[in-house]
């Protein structure tokens, strides 16, 4: 994994971090109340902003960090 690759705490999303955690953090903190309603939310926000790259990759983790995805038909043979 590249070093600004991360999973989402809650729902296990793996993304890329475009620019600096701190302009990450500014950047949520000045959205307006109702678009923070979900972590769903903020990082559809963040991604149409071009801050982040959500990774439709299939891989997601779990709430301890164990990392997987989607079955392939190789994983099924």
């Amino acid at each position: 994994m590249r070093p600004n690759e991360h999973f989402a705490q809650f729902g296990g999303v793996h993304f890329i971090n475009n620019v600096p955690a701190e302009e990450i953090n500014r950047f949520v903190r000045e959205l307006p109340e109702g678009k923070k309603d979900s972590l769903f939310e903020v990082m559809t926000e963040l991604n149409k902003a071009g801050l982040i790259t959500v990774l439709n990759d299939g891989l997601f983790a779990d709430g301890e960090g164990s990392i997987g995805g989607e079955e392939t038909d190789e994983d099924r043979t």
